[in-house]
């Protein structure tokens, strides 16, 4: 079975950094996993600034659904990010949240049963404004369980507040 440390916080909490820190003191090659769909080309920029930030040491893998399937076995890899992850089940199944989250459990199940050093990266946006659409309360909704589900199976869970991380398991 897999470690899992699951690193959470709000946008800009320095959770990537951390992330690729902490993935750095364990190994010399790690994997980066990136989960987002380019969607138009201000996203497309962010990717692009993310991307610059990592050195020749990174591997760097993009799957935007089927994390359980990537060959991560006696690696050390940042899964980045689970927001974005789940945004890519929501669109596609047409915000059917039921089948989201089980599709989510389903994946994080697979992902766990490789022998990996995992370390997730979420978002808490269920501690901003209520959303005002139904799609969004569903939305925030399925984030929250599938942040709950990682930080259950989690060995570590880390919040990042301002850039600083705080060990809540």
């Amino acid at each position: 079975m897999g470690r899992l440390v699951f690193i959470t916080g709000g946008a800009r909490s320095g959770k990537s950094r951390y992330a690729q820190e902490l993935a750095l003191q364990h190994s010399g090659q790690p994997v980066y996993v990136a989960t987002a769909r380019i969607w138009d080309e201000d996203f497309r920029q962010r990717v692009d600034r993310h991307r610059a930030y990592r050195d020749a040491r990174w591997t760097s893998l993009e799957e935007e659904k089927h994390l359980g399937g990537l060959p991560l076995q006696d690696r050390t890899a940042v899964i980045d990010c689970v927001t974005l992850w789940i945004t890519n089940f929501f669109s596609d199944l047409r915000y059917d949240i039921d089948a989201c989250f089980a599709s989510c459990k389903a994946e994080i199940d697979a992902l766990l049963e490789q022998d990996a050093y995992l370390i997730v990266i979420s978002n808490e946006i269920g501690m901003g404004l209520h959303p005002h659409t139904e799609s969004g309360r569903k939305f925030t909704d399925l984030q929250g369980w599938v942040n709950q589900y990682l930080a259950a199976r989690a060995s570590e869970v880390i919040f990042m507040i301002s850039g600083l991380p705080l060990k809540v398991k």
